[in-house]
């Protein structure tokens, strides 16, 4: 109970206070729209920048953490891709589009503010690790096979720059990639630059949440109820479970295995309805599984941290 109460209701009463402010009337929706394209597009690219930058790259990438963060949404994928389509009856590009739902979880704005509440800040380590590869594998995995569903498994070469253009527009990508590079070449950003990066990263997970929740209450609960469900379960507790299994297995340190259980117990992220968008598939099954499993994800993460050394 103490840690519902210390780590993870702090947490969503900000993403509560976003959605009443915005219900009611007191926050518009432009501002909204506002908030989060300066927190998507500015701030937590920064904020992963500066991340990845100052990241001792060599002890932070283990490989046992990346292999059992990403078996488990591997396998999140084709079981919502398969569920979707076998047990479901949808088509295959909604398949695709319900599979990127349990494949993509909400690393940034709720896994990132949860395990600093849970751990404190020296435990991100292992979660930025996770968050570099996070957006170019969710999306080099759904890119390619909505493509190849689209094209009938006949995409050919003409897939691969689609699949990098629609990656490498991704304003989150471009931040971890110049982390990266100034990372490599050992550069020193002027006190000035690097304070003033400060600045804008305090400022992007507060306003990150309240901007979600302003963006909730547009979602409406609606669509196939049991597929929502599924995809709930699938997000949040097999994913979890399998990372949990394989950190067990492969002997990961307590400290890495708590950011990859929890990043991998988060809810799905607003990406997912962005990816259905995009292709004009399954957007209300999408949008419905963002507010219901971030709604159940209360309970879920309080099991989660239950569950962890």
């Amino acid at each position: 109970m103490q840690a519902l109460l210390d780590v993870i209701l702090p947490v969503f009463f900000v993403i509560g206070c976003g959605y009443l402010a915005v219900w009611r009337g007191w926050f518009s929706q432009s501002g909204v729209d506002g908030l989060m394209k300066f927190t998507q597009n500015f701030a937590i690219p920064c904020l992963l920048f500066t991340a990845i930058a100052r990241l001792d790259l060599g002890q932070s990438f283990d490989w046992r953490l990346l292999f059992s963060f990403y078996s488990g949404a591997l396998s999140g994928f084709i079981l919502g891709l398969v569920g979707a389509r076998m047990v479901f009856g949808r088509p295959w590009e909604d398949a695709v589009a319900i599979g990127f739902c349990c494949l993509f979880s909400n690393s940034v704005l709720l896994g990132l503010p949860l395990t600093e509440r849970a751990y404190g800040a020296n435990a991100l380590e292992a979660n930025y690790a996770i968050i570099a590869l996070h957006s170019p594998f969710c999306y080099g995995i759904g890119i390619s096979v909505m493509e190849v569903v689209k094209a009938q498994g006949q995409a050919g070469p003409a897939l691969v720059p689609r699949v990098l253009k629609a990656m490498f527009s991704n304003a989150l990508i471009i931040g971890i990639a110049a982390g990266f590079m100034v990372n490599f070449m050992g550069l020193s950003l002027p006190g000035p630059v690097n304070d003033g990066l400060d600045l804008i990263v305090r400022a992007a997970l507060p306003a990150a949440l309240f901007g979600l929740g302003g963006v909730l209450v547009s979602y409406r609960p609606e669509g196939d109820l049991r597929l929502v469900l599924y995809i709930c379960l699938v997000a949040l507790v097999i994913h979890p479970l399998i990372t949990r299994g394989l950190g067990l297995a492969l002997s990961l340190p307590v400290e890495a295995t708590r950011s990859a259980v929890l990043t991998a117990a988060m809810a799905p992220g607003i990406n997912t309805y962005i990816f259905a968008s995009m292709y004009g598939r399954a957007m209300r099954v999408a949008a419905t599984s963002v507010l219901v499993a971030t709604a159940l994800s209360i309970l879920t993460i309080w099991v989660w941290l239950g569950q962890l050394p």
